[in-house]
């Protein structure tokens, strides 16, 4: 195996990571808060929670590197046009995904909190949760654009 062939297994397997870990969460957390039973959402919170630390924040450092690192190795410059719209949606993402940390956090402890009272779910919860699930859809789009430019690699003029 060459390095190209490595540093570009390495970097298809980083995008494979961040979409299907970041569509498996949205997709448990969206049907367990469709419960409202607190015990439950606090329990797929918290998987949710080691989750994107283990596998989406793994990945979210790995990306870049391998993603330089490949571009030296085939020969693209950085200032393609496709890598630097590459770069934009990345960071676009990332803008939306670290909020989101933080919410599903405060999500899973305020279902904690319920379940532990033995109340409903708060207002603030809802609140927290519709801006969680509409952060996801921006940054589900991003990501789908920057696999669409890593495929394609379209010739784009900047």
């Amino acid at each position: 195996m060459t390095l190209y062939e490595l540093l570009l297994s390495l970097h298809v397997l980083g995008a494979i990571v961040l979409l299907g870990t970041g569509a498996g969460i949205a997709f448990f957390m969206v049907m367990a808060v469709r419960t409202r039973e607190p015990k439950l959402i606090a329990h797929v919170g918290g998987t949710v929670v080691i989750a994107d630390a283990l596998f989406t924040a793994t990945a979210v450092v790995l990306q870049p590197v391998t993603g330089v690192l490949l571009a030296r190795e085939a020969g693209w410059a950085l200032g393609e046009g496709w890598i630097v719209l590459s770069i934009g949606l990345y960071v676009v993402t990332g803008l939306f995904w670290l909020p989101v940390v933080w919410i599903q956090i405060r999500l899973r402890d305020l279902a904690r909190a319920a379940a532990e009272g033995g109340t409903a779910l708060t207002r603030d919860f809802d609140r927290l949760y519709r801006i969680w699930f509409a952060a996801g859809f921006p940054a589900f789009f991003a990501v789908l654009g920057i696999l669409w430019l890593m495929l394609v690699k379209p010739e784009i003029r900047l």
